[in-house]
């Protein structure tokens, strides 16, 4: 699993990875979990080629500047000891948005996590932050909004 630790209570996750493996270690899918900030989540259920590749249809809104359509292009290898992840969202126009994550593997224990959230206690609020900076910057740049669609996976539309 890929995902940002709760720290200190706080925790967003734009993209959650799950590698899902059979009884034999062999890998079967890979789930994509999605959030945006409006508190909405997608999941996608993908089958990575020999290659690492997955490509989904996009069906959920994530960000005020692209309408939901289009489709992804993962680049989800099995993590090793180095992690090297592409997602690009290819819309009618070409590519429109590129993100990729790569890091080195270190192990999740209790002691090495609690080292962690004190010595970078702000790691998943500078996340919130810096998507939202982001989205303020765009918006002065005059990108255009694409109105949020009634979407029954947000949490003000659940009963």
């Amino acid at each position: 699993m890929l995902t940002h630790a709760r720290v200190f209570g706080h925790v967003f996750n734009p993209l959650s990875l799950y590698w899902c493996h059979g009884p034999g270690g062999e890998l079967r899918c890979v789930v994509a979990e999605v959030h945006n900030t409006y508190g909405g989540r997608h999941c996608y259920l993908l089958r990575p080629d020999e290659t690492g590749t997955a490509r989904t249809g996009k069906e959920f809104y994530v960000s005020p500047f692209f309408p939901v359509d289009g489709g992804y292009r993962m680049r989800l290898p099995p993590p090793a000891q180095r992690l090297d992840l592409t997602v690009h969202l290819d819309r009618a126009g070409g590519r429109a948005f590129t993100a990729t994550v790569r890091g080195t593997r270190r192990a999740a224990s209790p002691a090495a996590l609690l080292r962690l959230a004190l010595r970078r206690p702000w790691s998943t609020l500078a996340v919130s932050a810096a998507i939202r900076v982001h989205g303020i910057r765009l918006f002065l740049r005059g990108l255009p909004v694409q109105p949020r669609p009634h979407d029954d996976r947000t949490p003000e539309n659940a009963t």
